[in-house]
C-alpha cells in the first residue's frame, strides 16, 4: 500500500541533508510506527512522502501509494491526499478552524456528491461523538472531543491509509487510551493501513505491527514490534527504550540518551549516533553503515549489532525516600472554584499540603481541576472559597493583599507552564529574558551562572527561543522561574510536550534543583510514570474532588479508588493487549 525507497530531503540553500535514504514499506491493513527523538526526522519523513515539505526543501527518492508512484508528479500526489491517504495532526486545537463549526469542517472532506446531512452524523457516531457536536465550535469541545472531530475529518473521504503524527501527545492518559483504542477499532473495521509517528516506543509496540526507529535523518533499526520489544539490536533503540520511565517502580537514576540529536548533515560519513553511543568504536566513525538483514524482517544499521552485549535487566524498584514531618510550606484548605457558565465546580473543596523540599504530584484527566488548582495557588485565579497559606502568608485572594505581600508571595512561588515556546517572548534573547528576571528579584544579573544551573551553555544567552530545541526552551523557562530561588515551584505539565529523552533530562534537572535549592514542588501531570520517579506524595483529582491521596508507592502499588486504577491502566505497557 505504501512504499518509500531512498527518500532524501536536502536544503539547497545551506547544502544540508536532513533525511538520507529513508526506506520502508507497508502492506494493506498493516500498522507501522516511526519512532525517534525530536529532530530525528519522523515528521519530515511524513511531509516528504505526502508532498507537504515547506519552501526551501527538496526531496528525491521513490514513493508509491496504492501502487502509483507519486514523488515525480505533484498533481498525482494531490489527488491521493484525502481520498487514498489522510493525515491526523498532533494538536487537535490548531488543526481545526476555530471560526467554523465541527460539522462544516467534517463536511469539507467528503467526496463530491456526498450528502453532509447523512454522512456527518454517521462519521461522528463512528468516532464516538453525538450528532449535536456538529453544531459546536472547537473551543466548545474538550481536547479528546476535538481530536475525535479531527479523526472524523481525516476519515471523511474514506482513505485507505491513515497517517497520525503524534495524535495523542496533547491529551491526558485516559483520553489518549480512548482515542488510540478508537483508532485501532476503526482501522480494523475499515481495513486501513496505519502509519503512526511517535516518540514513545512502548506506545509503538502496543499499537503497531512493525516499528521503524529513526535518528538524525536516518533509519537506525526496523523490526516487528514484538521482537523489537524483547531485543533491541541498535544501541540507540536500547537507549530510547531505557529513557521511558516505568510506572511500576521508582528508579534511583532516571536514564536518558546522553547529549542531543545533532543538527549536522545526515550523511556526515559515519554513524550519526556514534558521538552519543557507549559502544562506539573507530569503525562506527569510519563510514555510514548500510541496513543489513539480521533475522527475517529484522534489520539493523549498527555494524556491531552481533557483538553488542545483552541489554541489562530493568533495575529493581527503590522505595521513595522518607521525609521528616515539618510545618507545611503550602497549605490549601477547602478550595472551591466554579467558572462562569460552568455546569459543575472546577474545584469542589480540595485540601492539600506541600512541605519544604517535598515533591507533591497532582494527577487526573483533563477537566479534573489540576491546572485550576495551580493557578489559584499562584494567584492567577481567585478561588470562590477556601484558604491558601503560602510560606505563612494568607494568599487566598491576591486582590485583597498589600503590594508588599503580593511581592513576597511572588518570590515564594513561581510557575513553570506546559509550553515553553508560548511563555517566552519570541522577540527577546534568552539573555535579556533571564537578566530581567534576575533584576526583578534584586539579584546579580549573572545570566551565565543561571544557565549553568539548569545545565545549559551560557552561549545560548545570545539566541532567541526559536533557535532552541524544545528541551532547551523548557530549561530556559525553568531558569527564569528559579531566578529568585523561590521556596515553591509549581510545575504544570512541564514535560508532557517533550520526547522521552529530553523528558528524562528535565526531570533529573528538577530533582537536582529541589535538592540544591531546597524547593518544594507542586507537580501537575497526567503521567503516572513521571509521578513514580519524581514525587513523594500524590493527590488524585477527579471532577474537582480529591478521590485518593497518600505516599506515591502506597497509592500506585495498591490503589484504593477505581479511578486511580483506571489511570494506571491507561499507561502503555508495550503489549498488543493495550489500549484494549
Amino acid at each position: 500500500m505504501l512504499r518509500v525507497a531512498d527518500l532524501t530531503v536536502r536544503q539547497p540553500g545551506t547544502g544540508r541533508t536532513l533525511l538520507s535514504q529513508v526506506s520502508f514499506e507497508m502492506a494493506a491493513g498493516e500498522s507501522v510506527a516511526i519512532v525517534g527523538e525530536s529532530g530525528s526526522g519522523k515528521s519530515l519523513t511524513v511531509r516528504a512522502l505526502l508532498g507537504l515539505l515547506p519552501a526551501g526543501l527538496e526531496s528525491t527518492g521513490h514513493v508509491e501509494i496504492d501502487g502509483r508512484r507519486v514523488d515525480d508528479d505533484p498533481k498525482v500526489m494531490r489527488r491521493q491526499r484525502g481520498g487514498t491517504v489522510s493525515l491526523l495532526m498532533q494538536d487537535p486545537f490548531t488543526l481545526l478552524n476555530p471560526l467554523r463549526k465541527a460539522g462544516k469542517q467534517i463536511a469539507d472532506g467528503l467526496p463530491e456528491g456526498a450528502d453532509p446531512k447523512r454522512e456527518v452524523p454517521g462519521l461522528l457516531a463512528e468516532v464516538g461523538l453525538p450528532g449535536e457536536v456538529a453544531g459546536r465550535y472547537p473551543f466548545q469541545l474538550s481536547g479528546g472531543m476535538r481530536q475525535r472531530v479531527g479523526l472524523a475529518c481525516a476519515l471523511a473521504a474514506a482513505p485507505r491509509i491513515l497517517v497520525a503524527d503524534e495524535p495523542t501527545t496533547a491529551l491526558d492518559a485516559t483520553t489518549q487510551r480512548e482515542v488510540l483504542a478508537l483508532i485501532r477499532r476503526i482501522q480494523r473495521e475499515r481495513d486501513m493501513t496505519f502509519l503512526l509517528i511517535t516518540h514513545d516506543l512502548r506506545l509503538a509496540f502496543s499499537m503497531c505491527d512493525r516499528v521503524v526507529v529513526m535518528y538524525a535523518g536516518r533509519v537506525m533499526e526496523v523490526g516487528r514490534a514484538a521482537e523489537l520489544r524483547e531485543e533491541q539490536r541498535h544501541p540507540y533503540t536500547r537507549a530510547l527504550l531505557a529513557a521511558e520511565p516505568p510506572a511500576d517502580r521508582r528508579l534511583s537514576v532516571i536514564p536518558s540518551v546522553p547529549g542531543s540529536v545533532p543538527a549536522h548533515d545526515a550523511v556526515a560519513g559515519r554513524c550519526g549516533f556514534a558521538d552519543r553511543c557507549a559502544y562506539a568504536v573507530e569503525e562506527c566513525r569510519a563510514g555510514v553503515p548500510e541496513l543489513v538483514a539480521v533475522a527475517g524482517e529484522r534489520l539493523s544499521a549498527c555494524v556491531r549489532a552481533a557483538a553488542l552485549p545483552e541489554a541489562p535487566p530493568p533495575p529493581p524498584g527503590v522505595p521513595s525516600p522518607p521525609r521528616a514531618a515539618v510545618a507545611p510550606l503550602l497549605e490549601v484548605t477547602g478550595l472551591r472554584k466554579t467558572y462562569a457558565g460552568g455546569s459543575r465546580p472546577a474545584l469542589a473543596g480540595v485540601d492539600l499540603t506541600v512541605a519544604p523540599g517535598e515533591v507533591v504530584a497532582v494527577v487526573g484527566e483533563s477537566g479534573s481541576g489540576k491546572t485550576t488548582l495551580a493557578r489559584c495557588v499562584t494567584g492567577l485565579e481567585r478561588p470562590d472559597a477556601g484558604v491558601i497559606t503560602l510560606d505563612g502568608l494568607d494568599c487566598s485572594d491576591y486582590t485583597r493583599m498589600s503590594r508588599q505581600a503580593v511581592r513576597q508571595a511572588r518570590r515564594s512561588a513561581q510557575m513553570i507552564f506546559q509550553d515553553p515556546y508560548s511563555t517566552l517572548n519570541p522577540a527577546r534573547t534568552v539573555g535579556a529574558t533571564l537578566k530581567e528576571a534576575l533584576a526583578a528579584e534584586g539579584r546579580p544579573t549573572d545570566v551565565g551562572a543561571l544557565l549553568r544551573l539548569v545545565g545549559l551553555d551560557p552561549a545560548l544567552a545570545r539566541k532567541r527561543p526559536a533557535g532552541l530545541s524544545g528541551g532547551e526552551r523548557q530549561r530556559v523557562a525553568i531558569a527564569r522561574a528559579v531566578a529568585g530561588e523561590p521556596r515553591l515551584l509549581v510545575c504544570d505539565e512541564p514535560v508532557s510536550a517533550l520526547d522521552v529523552s529530553v523528558q528524562a533530562q528535565v526531570l533529573t534537572l528538577l530533582a537536582g534543583l529541589r535538592e540544591r535549592l531546597g524547593m518544594g514542588l507542586l507537580f501537575i501531570t497526567h503521567d503516572l510514570a513521571v509521578v513514580r520517579q519524581l514525587a513523594d506524595r500524590l493527590y488524585v483529582l477527579r471532577a474537582g474532588e480529591c478521590v485518593e491521596t497518600g505516599d506515591v508507592d502506597q497509592v500506585l502499588d495498591a490503589p484504593a479508588h477505581p479511578y486511580t486504577r483506571e489511570l494506571l491502566a491507561s499507561v502503555p505497557d508495550g503489549t498488543s493487549r493495550w489500549p484494549g
